[in-house]
C-alpha cells in the first residue's frame, strides 16, 4: 500500500482484513521508498514476487502517476504484470482515463464506499487466486 495518510493507511487496511483478505501488507507513505522496495528488494515483486499495490496518486514526494509509469513501462518485467488499484481523492475524468492507460487495474475514489471496495478486493482476491498469470506476452498460445 502507497499511502501518505496515516489515517487513510489504516482504514484501507481494516477493511482489507474485513474482506477476509489476511496477506501481509506493506505499507510506504512515500513513492521513493516504495519504488525501491517494488524494483529491487528480494521479496518485492520486481523480484517476481507476487503482489497487489494500491496506490495514492497525491504523494509527497512524487505522482502516483509516476510509479504507475515506471511499474507498467517495462514490457517484459514483473512490475509489468503487478495488479494496481488506484486509490485517491482525484475524481477527474482525464487523470481516471490516463491511470487506466497506464495500466491500473481499478481507480477507486475517496472516500471511499468501504462496503464496495471491500467487495472488489475479494474479487480480485478470487481472480488472482484461480488465474495464472503468463510469463510473457504470446506464451501459452
Amino acid at each position: 500500500m502507497i499511502e501518505d495518510d496515516e489515517g487513510h493507511a489504516r482504514l484501507i487496511e481494516k477493511n482489507i482484513r474485513r474482506a477476509g483478505v489476511h496477506n501481509p501488507i506493506r505499507h510506504f507513505t512515500d513513492g521513493t521508498t516504495a519504488l525501491r522496495f517494488l524494483t529491487e528488494d528480494p521479496e518485492g515483486p520486481g523480484q517476481g514476487m507476487p503482489a497487489l499495490v494500491l496506490l495514492d496518486l497525491n504523494l509527497p514526494d512524487m505522482s502516483g502517476t509516476d510509479i504507475l509509469m515506471r511499474m507498467k513501462e517495462d514490457s517484459a518485467g514483473p512490475l509489468r504484470r503487478t495488479p494496481v488499484v488506484v486509490l485517491t481523492t482525484t475524481d477527474d475524468r482525464t487523470e481516471i482515463q490516463r491511470c487506466y492507460d497506464l495500466g491500473a487495474n481499478v481507480y477507486i475514489t475517496k472516500p471511499v464506499n468501504y462496503e464496495n471496495f471491500a467487495q472488489a478486493i475479494r474479487q480480485l482476491g478470487l481472480f488472482l487466486s484461480v488465474i495464472q498469470i503468463p510469463e510473457a506476452a504470446g506464451e501459452g498460445l
